[in-house]
């Protein structure tokens, strides 16, 4: 295994990283806009309740009381042995129409009033404000990391790092929209905390490359390829070893904990993944194909036109 690592050339293939790339994101997107992608109420706007009803009930009967009270709303299951169902309505529901339909369902399946386990009830308005600030932290959080990088790297290797994040965010985007999975305000907490753990990924990568660029006898840009393969031989262990051992504390949570948590911890575990392999495949790729179209003949252009001036 380290003998096939010590050989493989990453650089070599990364037209095949960009391809695969394109492709999930622009596959998965394209399915989740097809198919519509769910929304919670959180953006929205609407109620949802939640109650156990202590037997698996089929949908279509639930659906028959919605009609019955003249509510327009969708039935999901939830908990274990799906005994739990979810009550969503685009609508936000008044307190009259709330009781009016708990009574309905209490009534037709003979369940009291501590069957209700939660009721949230979110207004059009506080939905599209919570779509703005969710747009506005992740943009923000994106301005101030490519300034970070820039300023403790060059532009160049911001720029890389901002794009590998995109990529990241964009698979991650993708995977709900695939399977249709609800977006609520932890999918947006989660996003927070990929974009802050990608970028700590990415980092470490960079930072190795630029402690070989020191080498005087590497400068031209065709030899980036070589030590570009080389920073990522030296640094691939610490990140997969750093990544798994986060998803190996994140699956026993995603299994026995609620539905609340789940929503935070999926995302996360598709984004802990998803940045892993970017950092690794898609951010040097980026930064090797940036500097190999923005610099001509030497790496490090300002360096060496000072060595001459010195000699001179």
């Amino acid at each position: 295994m380290k003998e096939r690592l010590k050989n493989f050339r990453f650089m070599e293939h990364r037209k095949i990283y960009y391809i695969v790339c394109v492709v999930l994101i622009v596959g998965s997107i394209g399915a989740g806009l097809l198919r519509g992608y769910n929304l919670g109420i959180d953006f929205t706007g609407g109620t949802m309740i939640e109650m156990e009803m202590g037997q698996q009930i089929e949908m279509s009967e639930i659906e028959a009381v919605l009609s019955d009270v003249d509510i327009d709303g969708s039935v999901t299951y939830a908990g274990e042995g799906n005994t739990q169902i979810i009550i969503k309505t685009s609508d936000s529901l008044n307190s009259d129409e709330r009781e009016t339909l708990l009574s309905a369902v209490q009534e037709k399946f003979s369940v009291g009033e501590d069957a209700v386990l939660s009721v949230e009830n979110i207004g059009p308005s506080v939905g599209n404000l919570l779509k703005k600030s969710a747009f506005k932290a992740i943009a923000i959080s994106v301005i101030l990391m490519l300034i970070y990088v820039a300023i403790r790297f060059q532009w160049r290797y911001g720029l890389a790092a901002i794009l590998a994040l995109a990529n990241t965010l964009l698979i991650v985007f993708g995977f709900y929209g695939l399977f249709h999975i609800t977006i609520n305000s932890p999918f947006i907490a989660a996003m927070l905390t990929i974009l802050g753990y990608g970028i700590n990924d990415t980092i470490v990568i960079f930072d190795r490359i630029r402690e070989n660029t020191k080498d005087s006898s590497r400068r031209s840009v065709s030899g980036l390829i070589p030590l570009v393969d080389e920073s990522i031989r030296q640094t691939v262990g610490r990140s997969i070893m750093t990544s798994l051992t986060t998803v190996i504390v994140m699956v026993p949570l995603l299994i026995i904990c609620g539905s609340t948590i789940r929503s935070f911890i999926l995302p996360l575990l598709v984004g802990v993944i998803a940045s892993t392999l970017s950092s690794i495949f898609v951010a040097t790729s980026l930064w090797y194909d940036i500097n190999r179209l923005t610099r001509k003949g030497s790496y490090s252009g300002k360096s060496a036109k000072k060595k001459e001036s010195k000699k001179q």
